[in-house]
């Protein structure tokens, strides 16, 4: 069958918090078609987050199934499989290669006392706990120290070894999701200097020659042989096991491209590749970031700049914990639950429907504020005990206010982020490329030119950034593009630019918001310190 675009292709693998995008992108960046599935969050008492790695798989491998069956360009053309994938996120692995129970998700707490265990003690830095000798050695080292909400890799081990020895004893490897993918897709188990960081026990200060730090792997208290042979950025693993290849109905000779996280694989994707130029993902999470050449940290805003899919460069990593994600709940727990008082199923028009509604709303939603802080923020505080809801709603408060205030509320704490993100790298952001879900709304675009008072670019198939990203890697990593020729393949369909006449309208509610945090803080804890990172009803 004759290609609808010029070959070679890529398969390229976008695993998120809720489910796989699978995509066919040349080599340099057109998309040919794409499939999407999803896969279910666990929510467990005491603050846990887990997820089924066979369900990855199984709706991955389903994708790739679908597409090769589509027979859309011809199957030797397809030269490789490169994943991303959600980030700090334990996979425990058997000796067999197959995963031992569900993994641990980024959003998990319950090894919030470990990684303070393990990360405090003796002359700690006042207002954020941290052992100070640690502190500045983990920082010097690599740019990072284990979060002490236990959101991250140090925190899930920790978990497992304490609270499920049986899984940690039984465990050769812990792996992040797409390193884990990589190794059922290869038989190697690797990770890459960029997948690794998270686990903060890399020495990152040459990223020629990242490798393990023997004082920092003691320090965590994990086995250094539970952890992955190192390999560097945008490397290639190896070819597709035959038995595999069979089953995916592709050649035995495509490559394998080492794994990346969704951070690092959307900074590639939405072209903001070169030093200081700003992109925005918003999906089930969101961060706003740009690559730098030099590794620097801030614990007080919870920034740093690590290892990025670039090699020899760095990412700014931030993070809104949840940002698409109160839309979605917006939807399933206020608009459309599955309760006694349903409406029925939203239609398949739901978003647009949103948007229109919270397009009949003025700006600034009748000065009702919403704080997306549904599962605790980290940047630019790292505060696994703060909530969200709206705030000063009153009898004149329309139901389109209350939509538009959700948009509204993540844009404003995407101001938060990207002022402390401005000042981390000394240096005003000029535009912003948005990508991810959000990006696909015209409202939210301009929302978020208004708030942050900066032009948004529209990337084109915002949603498919991270597996274009992941395209690039392959592309460049067998030789078919260069990393500078990547802006000129990331097509903007649209600028916003900010409207003066609500400047004023977004600095107050922007005044408000930051208040809201700090005069109610104490609050939060008290509500929240003795029940994990979920209130409400919790399903096991």
């Amino acid at each position: 069958m004759r290609a609808v675009v010029p070959g070679p292709y890529v398969l390229a693998v976008d695993l998120g918090t809720g489910g796989p995008k699978v995509a066919l992108i040349s080599v340099d960046g057109t998309v040919v078609d794409h499939v999407y599935a999803t896969n279910d969050l666990i929510l467990v008492p005491g603050g846990g987050v887990e997820q089924d790695p066979e369900q990855w798989w199984t709706t991955i491998t389903g994708g790739i199934e679908e597409l090769v069956a589509r027979q859309l360009v011809p199957v030797d053309q397809i030269v490789a499989i490169s994943i991303t994938s959600q980030w700090m996120t334990t996979v425990a692995v058997g000796p067999d290669g197959r995963h031992i129970g569900n993994a641990i998700s980024w959003m998990d707490t319950r090894g919030a006392h470990y990684a303070q265990q393990v990360s405090g003690g003796g002359l700690a830095v006042p207002t954020v706990g941290y052992n100070a000798r640690k502190l500045r050695r983990w920082l010097q080292i690599t740019g990072g120290i284990p979060s002490r909400t236990g959101k991250d890799p140090v925190g899930q081990m920790l978990f497992l070894k304490h609270e499920r020895p049986e899984v940690y004893d039984a465990a050769a490897l812990f792996l992040e999701p797409g390193d884990y993918l990589n190794l059922r897709l290869t038989g190697r188990a690797v990770a890459a200097y960029d997948t690794i960081v998270g686990h903060w026990v890399t020495d990152n200060r040459d990223l020629a020659n990242v490798h393990y730090d023997d004082q920092l792997v003691e320090w965590i208290g994990v086995d250094r042989s539970k952890l992955p042979e190192l390999v560097p950025t945008d490397s290639v693993v190896g070819p597709l096991l035959p038995q595999v290849a069979a089953e995916l109905g592709l050649p035995e000779t495509v490559q394998v491209i080492a794994s990346t996280g969704d951070t690092a694989s959307a900074g590639i994707g939405s072209g903001a590749v070169r030093d200081l130029e700003a992109h925005l993902y918003i999906g089930t999470s969101s961060w706003l970031s740009c690559h730098v050449p030099f590794k620097k940290t801030d614990i007080f805003s919870n920034i740093t700049s690590l290892p990025s899919g670039i090699p020899g460069r760095y990412w700014v990593a931030t993070e809104q914990d949840t940002a698409g994600k109160c839309l979605t709940w917006l939807l399933d727990e206020v608009l459309y639950p599955d309760d006694a008082l349903a409406v029925g199923a939203p239609p398949d028009d739901v978003f647009d429907r949103v948007n229109e509604l919270a397009a009949g709303a003025a700006p600034g939603s009748g000065n009702v504020v919403f704080l997306p802080w549904l599962n605790g923020e980290r940047t630019p505080v790292d505060n696994h005990l703060l909530r969200g809801g709206w705030f000063n709603v009153g009898l004149g408060t329309r139901r389109a206010d209350l939509v538009r205030a959700v948009l509204e509320g993540v844009a404003l704490n995407t101001r938060w982020m990207n002022e402390a993100a401005e000042k981390f790298t000394k240096h005003r952001f000029e535009h912003v490329n948005f990508i991810g879900g959000g990006a696909r709304s015209p409202l939210w675009c301009q929302i978020l030119a208004d708030v942050l008072d900066r032009p948004i670019r529209q990337v084109a198939d915002p949603v498919l950034a991270n597996a274009r990203g992941a395209a690039f890697s392959a592309s460049v990593a067998l030789g078919h593009l260069r990393w500078e020729d990547l802006p000129s393949k990331v097509e903007i369909v649209e600028t916003y630019r900010p409207d003066p006449a609500n400047r004023a309208t977004y600095d107050r509610l922007f005044e408000t918001f930051v208040d809201l945090y700090k005069k109610n803080k104490g609050l939060y804890a008290r509500l929240n310190r003795h029940h994990g990172a979920h209130t409400g009803s919790e399903q096991p």
